[in-house]
């Protein structure tokens, strides 16, 4: 079994945080992210894209993940 490397983990927590924060919003209109860095502030925007480069890095080492 490969390692995930630290690009891997820290993708993968963003991901994860991406995936809270869409939870939270679809279920109480409530946006983590803009309620804490401020509503599509410079950082705000950041942490979207990083999220969003995050799940498709996530996509692209999805064999990785799945190996035994």
């Amino acid at each position: 079994m490969q390692k995930l490397s630290l690009l891997d983990w820290v993708a993968l927590v963003l991901v994860i945080i991406g995936g809270i924060n869409w939870g939270l919003v679809g279920l109480f209109q409530w946006d983590l992210v803009a309620n804490i860095f401020g509503d599509m502030s410079g950082l705000s925007r950041i942490i979207y894209v990083l999220v969003g480069l995050s799940g498709l890095w996530m996509l692209f080492i999805s064999g990785k993940l799945a190996k035994k």
